[in-house]
């Protein structure tokens, strides 16, 4: 009987972690206009807003891979905000992880969400999807 209860319990947790890795860094394609933060300064294209915390090690890999874009393609900007100490920020914007990126426009409405750690490809192709719209 145990052993059961242990098997279940390890198909539930390696399901929860299948379903987990699925779902992070996945881009939710969104349009929503929300008063932006101060200090957001909007690219001319596009902007990559994160949302970080002081203790989030995939923080800090996204912050390189977004910083690195933006300094690339012309017209693209990147801000990163520190949500450790604002919890009206993360409220405002239902983070529920971090690291949480917005891809706005060129008008600061809000047009995809990724949760979690992003990917370059990803980003390019979202990039360009929106910039085409535009």
């Amino acid at each position: 009987m145990e052993l059961i209860v242990i098997a279940a319990l390890v198909a539930f947790a390696t399901g929860l972690g299948f379903l987990h890795k699925a779902l992070n860094g996945r881009v939710r394609q969104v349009v929503k206009t929300q008063s932006l933060p101060e200090g957001v300064v909007l690219g001319s294209d596009a902007t990559l807003l994160q949302f970080s915390t002081e203790v989030c090690s995939p923080c800090r890999a996204t912050h390189t891979v977004l910083d690195r874009l933006a300094s690339d393609r012309d017209g693209l900007s990147h801000v990163d905000l520190d949500i450790t100490h604002r919890a009206d920020l993360a409220a405002q914007f239902n983070i529920l992880q971090t690291p949480t990126t917005f891809i706005l426009d060129a008008t600061g409405t809000i047009r995809a969400r990724i949760g979690g750690a992003v990917k370059r490809d990803t980003i390019l192709a979202e990039l360009d999807r929106i910039l085409i719209a535009a």
